[in-house]
């Protein structure tokens, strides 16, 4: 990427709170126009957040990510151009915490489902627009895709979770490799312990291990959403323009491998 981000636009899967929310203001502070999409927003609608709107979605299904583009597409346009995102963000994601032998297969089709299969969705309807825009413009574009430490290293009781974040990763790498002679980027955040609902899960869970988790952290403290956010930011900046295919763990040290 290249230039100034005054006119860009982007788009965050799971933006409505949480990781997610932190990316949209990141992006938005950075000069973005930004698209948050969730399951939990009813309908499309600007929000309080100047150069943000909240559209609805539900990644699980190939037709409401295809309209969810097309709304995008439609309340960030410039004029009488329909939006192209310059920025791709695959943060949405869930999690069931249990020891694998506690699970059973809805809950690792529910998981595969918004964690592998709506990153598919997302970026088959968001890659051919972005393709055609960098070639008719010459200005890159990058997609970020948010999976996990636990997909690089694995995670008690999340056996299921690892397993999708870790093809979140794979998934990142072949499409890097793919989408490179486009001038499209692809790179993936993990994060570590982080200070959200899904966190509280665990807690809930297991509040020895939450413990654990926080004492084991070299910085001596959980992320907080904004740890990530500033990550993304700067992938999503002309300085990363020469990083692809990249996975940057940002755990404060707790995962170094």
């Amino acid at each position: 990427m290249s230039g100034d981000t005054a006119a860009r636009t982007a788009i965050v899967t799971g933006g409505a709170g949480g990781i997610g929310a932190a990316i949209v203001a990141a992006l938005t502070v950075d000069g973005f126009r930004v698209a948050a999409w969730d399951l939990s927003v009813e309908t499309s609608t600007e929000v309080g957040l100047d150069g943000c709107i909240d559209v609805a979605v539900d990644l699980t299904s190939g037709e409401s990510v295809a309209a969810a583009y097309a709304t995008t597409a439609e309340l960030l346009a410039d004029g009488t151009q329909p939006a192209v995102p310059d920025v791709v963000v695959n943060n949405a994601g869930i999690d069931v915490i249990a020891p694998f032998l506690d699970t059973d297969e809805r809950d690792w089709d529910r998981i595969i489902a918004v964690n592998l299969k709506g990153l598919f969705h997302v970026c088959k309807a968001v890659l051919p627009p972005m393709i055609e825009r960098v070639a008719a413009t010459e200005r890159g574009a990058t997609i970020v895709n948010i999976a996990s430490d636990a997909g690089r290293v694995g995670s008690t009781g999340e056996a299921v979770y690892s397993a999708t974040k870790g093809g979140v990763i794979a998934f990142t790498k072949t499409l890097a490799r793919e989408q490179a002679r486009n001038g499209v980027t692809v790179n993936c955040v993990c994060p570590g312990p982080t200070d959200t609902g899904l966190l509280d899960q665990l807690a809930a869970t297991n509040q020895r291990l939450y413990d654990g988790l926080a004492r084991a952290v070299p910085l001596g403290r959980i992320a907080q959403p904004t740890d990530i956010a500033g990550v993304v930011a700067f992938l999503a900046s002309p300085a990363a323009a020469y990083m692809t295919g990249q996975t940057l763990s940002v755990s404060g040290g707790l995962t170094m491998a």
